[in-house]
């Protein structure tokens, strides 16, 4: 099966490419169809906004689209950022200014109430319209400083549930593995496994 990656994020590509190794697919990504869309992500929820990359990216290239939406849950803060991760302090900001916002609203929570989720939503659409999606979800806690170099997004203040470094602070090897992307990619790979059977 050939997937376009329904993203320009190169970690994020980088990732989804790691994760994927091994599976019956053949990976593009939107440098090899330069036509395609810029697709806004104004849904409500990451389900909607990975659906929507998805299906305007296979209808665009008239092969199998593959979108995630992923963000971070802080329960003290009603589940934001949400879907707003990427956005938090701005639609220009980078990783560094959204940290720095999220470390001050979070300054005045206490250790024992820090209590987070990464969520990952990934759709598979085809150029039919025909969407599947796969979730993945990793508990953990907001740190009060950023912590490593690896990574993007939130990583440096997220320490998984059970885990004494940050995801910053980790290999690739291990992220992927225990990552809500990771999980979600599982949920995709298995899917894909027994498609190719059929």
């Amino acid at each position: 099966m050939e997937i376009v990656l329904a993203t320009r994020n190169r970690k994020k590509i980088e990732e989804i490419k790691r994760i994927t190794e091994g599976m019956p697919v053949s990976i593009y990504t939107l440098d090899d169809f330069p036509g395609c869309p810029e697709v806004e992500e104004d849904g409500v929820t990451f389900e909607e906004n990975a659906v929507k990359k998805a299906l305007a990216i296979a209808k665009c290239t008239g092969k199998h689209a593959l979108a995630d939406d992923s963000g971070l849950e802080v329960f003290a803060l009603d589940g934001a950022p949400g879907v707003m991760s990427s956005r938090y302090a701005g639609d220009k900001a980078d990783d560094k200014k959204n940290i720095e916002k999220l470390l001050n609203e979070m300054r005045p929570v206490k250790k024992d109430k820090r209590q987070a989720r990464f969520v990952c939503c990934i759709a598979l659409a085809s150029p039919q319209g025909y969407i599947k999606t796969f979730y993945g979800y990793i508990q953990g806690i907001i740190g009060t400083e950023p912590k490593g170099s690896r990574g993007f997004g939130y990583d440096p203040i997220f320490y998984p549930e059970s885990y004494k470094r940050t995801f910053a602070e980790m290999s690739n090897d291990e992220k992927d593995a225990i990552s809500h992307r990771g999980r979600a990619s599982m949920e995709l790979k298995k899917y894909l496994e027994t498609k190719m059977k059929d």
